[in-house]
C-alpha cells in the first residue's frame, strides 16, 4: 500500500515555545486564558460525576489547573512535543478526563493528537477543549493584507488559519468520539490602537508562528498604514478599535455501551451545555 500523505507542517512549534517563554518574561496577558479556565470549570461543574484521573493537555500557564484544583478536580500537565506527530505520553484507557485550553489551534497533526487522547480515555471518559478559531483577528488579517497590497504590491500571511465550528465537529467524529458537540463563543476586545493589540498578542505568545511566515522585518510604512486602515475600518465612536476573538469549544465522550445513540443526521438539537448535563445524569 502507498504511504499515507505526510501531515503538512503549518506551525513552527519550536518557535511557539520560544514565543510563550518570551510572553512569560514580558508579563503574560492572560485574560483569554483566565476566561476560558472559568468557563471550563463551569462546564465541568454541570457534569454530576467525579473524574479520578485527569490531564491538562498543553494549556499555556497554570490558570486551568489552579482554577480546577480550587474546585477539587486535579489535572496532570501533559505537553505536546514540538514535533507534534510524536506520541503523547499516555497509556491506552488510562485517564477519565482531558482538558485543553487555547493550545490545539497550533497543532500540525490535530486529528492524530485527538485520536491519541481518545485512545487514552477510559470508556465514558470526557474530552473538553477550547481552541482559538472562527473569525479570530479577522480585522487584523484584513488590515495587514490591505496595507501590504497598497505599500508593497503583495501580501503574506500574518495571522494563523483557524478552524471553524464545522471543522471542529468533524475532527471529533474522525477521532472516534461519541456524542460530539461544538459551540463558539465570541469576545470583542477593544484597544486604543492596532499597536496596543499587537503588544497584547506578544504577551499572549500568540504572534505569527506559521512556517510560511514572512521572515524579514516588515516595513515601517506598511505597519503604519496597517494601523491607519484598522482605525478607519474598525474603530468605535470613541476612536478605540475592536478585535474579535472566537473560542471554539469541543466536547466528546469516549464510547460506552450505555451512552445515548446518536440521532439521524440533521436532527440534533443539543447544545454543549445540554450534552454535558445529560451525560452527568
Amino acid at each position: 500500500m502507498p504511504d499515507a500523505p505526510a501531515t503538512p507542517v503549518l506551525f513552527d512549534r519550536g518557535l511557539l515555545r520560544a514565543r510563550l517563554s518570551r510572553a512569560e518574561k514580558l508579563g503574560p496577558a492572560t485574560f483569554l486564558l483566565d476566561h476560558a479556565a472559568d468557563e471550563a470549570a463551569e462546564r465541568l461543574a454541570a457534569v454530576n460525576r467525579d473524574f479520578a484521573s485527569g490531564i491538562d493537555l498543553a494549556t499555556p500557564g497554570a490558570a486551568l489547573r489552579a482554577t480546577l484544583d480550587a474546585r477539587g478536580q486535579r489535572l496532570r500537565p501533559v505537553a505536546i512535543a514540538d514535533v507534534d506527530r510524536e506520541p503523547l505520553p499516555l497509556a491506552p484507557n488510562s485517564i477519565d478526563l482531558a482538558v485543553s485550553l487555547l493550545a490545539l489551534q497550533f497543532v500540525n497533526d490535530l486529528p492524530g493528537v485527538l485520536a491519541q487522547v481518545r485512545r487514552a480515555l477510559r470508556p465514558d471518559g470526557l474530552l473538553l477543549a477550547a481552541m482559538i478559531g472562527g473569525d479570530t483577528l479577522t480585522e487584523l488579517r484584513q488590515c495587514f493584507a490591505a496595507a501590504e497590497a497598497e505599500v508593497e504590491g503583495g501580501a503574506s500571511p500574518h495571522v494563523s488559519p483557524f478552524a471553524d465550528l464545522r471543522d471542529a465537529g468533524g475532527l471529533l467524529q474522525r477521532a472516534g468520539f461519541a456524542l460530539p458537540v461544538t459551540d463558539v463563543e465570541r469576545l470583542l476586545v477593544r484597544y486604543d490602537n492596532a499597536f496596543a493589540l499587537m503588544r497584547d498578542l506578544r504577551r499572549m505568545g500568540a504572534t505569527n508562528v506559521l512556517t510560511e511566515r514572512r521572515k524579514g522585518m516588515m516595513r515601517r510604512a506598511t505597519l503604519l498604514r496597517m494601523a491607519q486602515i484598522y482605525g478607519e475600518r474598525f474603530s468605535d465612536a470613541d476612536g478605540r478599535i475592536r478585535a474579535t476573538f472566537d473560542i471554539v469549544w469541543l466536547l466528546g465522550w469516549s464510547p460506552h455501551p450505555d451512552q445515548p445513540k446518536p440521532l439521524r443526521p440533521g436532527s440534533a438539537k443539543l447544545s454543549l451545555e445540554d450534552a454535558v448535563k445529560r451525560r452527568g445524569k
